[in-house]
């Protein structure tokens, strides 16, 4: 499809119909009015004409777009040349919900196929708001981190259902929860951890009289897959391995080290773990309980934002390495002339790539 490139017409959205767009919008359904009316003062609406490159694949992404009318194409530029066609959105899609979470570039172009409206929210306004304790914009960022915690499960489903099962490298012959007394003083050493890299004194004395910190040798299961979670955990030293036993065979997903946060799809979704977490080395976690995460998750504790801009990054993290992980699934499939499962796994990575956009 041709596009233009000249820039959207911005209009003001002071005489927005509240009631119209929460009922169009899926994002911002059942929200009260007055809540989300203060959060769409700081958005913009876009005007773009038919065949206007609304997102051009490889920009900067620092807003997400919630289209208002028309209609729109998720186009991917694809490494050798040519285009294809990923998805067909319209009125209430939401394009590059993931760029309010953390900075990242877009993954596709979208193109006008029609007049399209579409409000703006920067990503910096949105931080902005959570700081303030908005309660529409808290329920739209938990909203979304939902979105992506069930996306993680079902791309982690297909990566259990078609990589090849691994050796068990861990021999499980430790006490199995076995935990121990922390060795050393870690408190000088949080900072340096990604998560809390951003805490100052006041917030950290918070978190860690709230919290616990202990060892795990190397081989003992943290959790299994299918039990209930009443906690997460931050791995401050070592290293924890996630998988899941599928059909008899022991299939790994990935390995946590320092800085990296453990157990939180759990938490977040209220579900039992899909995946067991096991110490892939000796280790030390920080263990925050279900009632303190909830705390800083609903933005009720010192420090809330950042600990959920942690989370959120954590998660987008998760969400990359499974996504490099579906790539070089994809790449073998077709190797191996599997074209049906090849196909199977692109498409979910192209609906990814859609909400990336």
């Amino acid at each position: 499809m041709p596009h233009v490139s000249h820039a959207p017409r911005i209009t003001l959205i002071a005489m927005i119909d509240i009631d119209e767009i929460t009922r169009r919008v899926p994002l911002f359904a059942d929200l009260d009015p007055d809540d989300l009316r203060f959060v769409l003062r700081v958005a913009r609406r876009l005007e773009f004409a038919k065949g206007a490159l609304m997102v051009r694949q490889g920009q900067i992404a620092d807003s997400a777009l919630v289209m208002e009318s028309g209609s729109a194409s998720v186009v991917s530029v694809l490494p050798g040349g040519g285009e294809a066609v990923m998805a067909e959105l319209g009125p209430g899609s939401v394009l590059g919900e993931m760029a309010l979470l953390d900075s990242g570039v877009r993954s596709a172009n979208v193109i006008a196929r029609e007049p399209t409206a579409c409000l703006s929210m920067e990503r910096d306004a949105f931080r902005m708001l959570i700081a303030q304790g908005n309660r529409a914009v808290l329920a739209i960022n938990h909203r979304i981190t939902l979105g992506l915690c069930q996306r993680l499960r079902e791309l982690n489903g297909k990566i259990l259902a078609h990589s090849a099962p691994r050796h068990l490298a861990l021999v499980l012959h430790q006490q199995p929860g076995k935990r121990v007394p922390c060795a050393f003083d870690c408190r000088a050493f949080l900072t340096l951890l990604p998560a809390l890299r951003q805490f100052n004194a006041e917030e950290l004395n918070e978190l860690t009289g709230a919290t616990a910190v202990f060892d795990l040798p190397r081989g003992a299961p943290l959790f299994n897959a299918g039990e209930a979670s009443d906690a997460c955990y931050i791995v401050i030293r070592g290293a924890l391995e996630i998988s899941r036993e599928q059909n008899g065979e022991h299939r790994r997903i990935g390995i946590l080290g320092p800085g990296r946060l453990c157990g939180i799809l759990a938490m977040i979704e209220g579900e039992a773990h899909s995946m067991s977490a096991t110490a892939r080395e000796h280790v030390t976690l920080m263990e925050i309980p279900k009632t303190v995460f909830v705390r800083y998750y609903d933005g009720a504790a010192l420090g809330a934002p950042k600990f959920q801009q942690a989370v959120n990054q954590e998660l987008l993290q998760a969400l990359a390495r499974t996504n490099n992980h579906l790539t070089r699934l994809i790449s073998q499939a077709r190797i191996r002339d599997h074209g049906h499962q090849a196909e199977e796994l692109n498409r979910a990575l192209c609906e990814q790539d859609c909400r990336a956009a």
